[in-house]
This record gives C-alpha cells, sequence and structure tokens, in this order.
C-alpha cells in the first residue's frame, strides 16, 4: 500500500475517534442514531486499517513475513498474540505457518 493512502486511512479512523471523543464530551448533543454511527465508524476504520496492514505483510515475502513479525513480537508494542492474531489471524504453532501464508 502507497504512503498516501495509508495516511487516508489514518485521517479517516482519527476523524472517527475524534467524534466518538466529542460525543463523550457532548452526550445531549447527539442522537442515538449519531451514536451509533460513530460507532460503527471508529469499527469501520479499525477494520480497513487492519485489512490494509494483513495485505501488506501478506504481499511479503515469506522471510520477511518472518522477519518482520519476530520484530513486532519483539517491539513492546502490543503482545506477540496479537501481531499474530492480526497479521496471521491465529498464533502460529510454528514458524512454518508463517512460510506458509
Amino acid at each position: 500500500m502507497d504512503e498516501s493512502h495509508m495516511r487516508k486511512l489514518q485521517e479517516d479512523n482519527d476523524m472517527a475517534f475524534f467524534r466518538a471523543d466529542l460525543c463523550l464530551e457532548s452526550p445531549g448533543s447527539f442522537t442515538a442514531g449519531e451514536m451509533a454511527r460513530i460507532c460503527d465508524e471508529m469499527n469501520s476504520t479499525n477494520k480497513a486499517i487492519e485489512d490494509a496492514m494483513r495485505a501488506d505483510f501478506e504481499s511479503l515475502a515469506p522471510e520477511l513475513r518472518s522477519t518482520l513479525l519476530d520484530m513486532l513480537c519483539d517491539s513492546g508494542e502490543m503482545t506477540p498474540e496479537w501481531w499474530c492474531e492480526l497479521l496471521l489471524g491465529k498464533m502460529p504453532d510454528s514458524p512454518d505457518d508463517i512460510f506458509e501464508h
């Protein structure tokens, strides 16, 4: 994915969460339908980012996927299980599972 596409996804996600913050600050200013749309927007923008990350990961050569996954799991950002579920759909049983995707 190119940088401009990822930037657009992130901006959409930031806007969705900004609207949610406004909703929390002044809940009486929003109808139930508006609040539901804001929640849906948060979910859909999160999913779009995760789908894009997964597609980028899957486009890499198997050796690069393995190296990247190791780096992410060792980064301290999120847990190894979170990264594996996000990028692989599950925790791999062995390193060979990474190469099969």
